[in-house]
């Protein structure tokens, strides 16, 4: 049990169009080279978070942009816009209620208070983390580096 791999790219792809912000026009086929996904995933990606209201990419000329402020956007707001039934789908419970076993019968309820205490936690951390602290995060490797970029931005 994982966080999609989806979130990690919608960040990337968010970094990514928040640092190149005036430099280049930020398309599905840069945003795949960068991430080495499939530019299918990335407009699937960049899909998801348009619907969320969280970038913008004009029709037919493309160019992704964030549409907030990096300081109100949550890493749980990027993660629900991915994945729809937000934290409950971290954890998972084998389909066994039918069983004639008692513990098949009974394990979902048994799990649920820790489940849920599990949900709420990485929930509150996940809104508590937002795009502008791991842009900070990002910059901050930058330096360590002596300025150089892991990516050139510049087509």
């Amino acid at each position: 049990m994982q966080i999609s791999m989806k979130c990690s790219i919608a960040v990337h792809c968010l970094i990514f169009i928040h640092e190149a912000k005036g430099i280049v026009k930020v398309t599905s086929n840069l945003l795949a080279e960068s991430t080495g996904s499939n530019p299918v995933v990335i407009r699937n990606i960049l899909s998801a978070l348009k619907k969320a209201g969280i970038i913008t990419v004009p029709r037919g000329t493309g160019g992704a942009e964030l549409r907030i402020d990096p300081s109100q956007i949550t890493l749980y707001q990027i993660y629900t816009a991915l994945e729809p039934q937000g934290v409950t789908s971290l954890i998972g419970i084998h389909p066994c209620e039918g069983r004639s076993c008692p513990v098949a019968q009974n394990i979902r309820k048994v799990l649920e208070t820790p489940y849920h205490k599990i949900e709420d936690a990485a929930k509150e951390a996940m809104e508590q983390t937002t795009l502008e602290s791991m842009i900070e995060e990002f910059r901050g490797l930058l330096s360590d580096e002596n300025g150089s970029t892991p990516v050139s931005l510049e087509k």
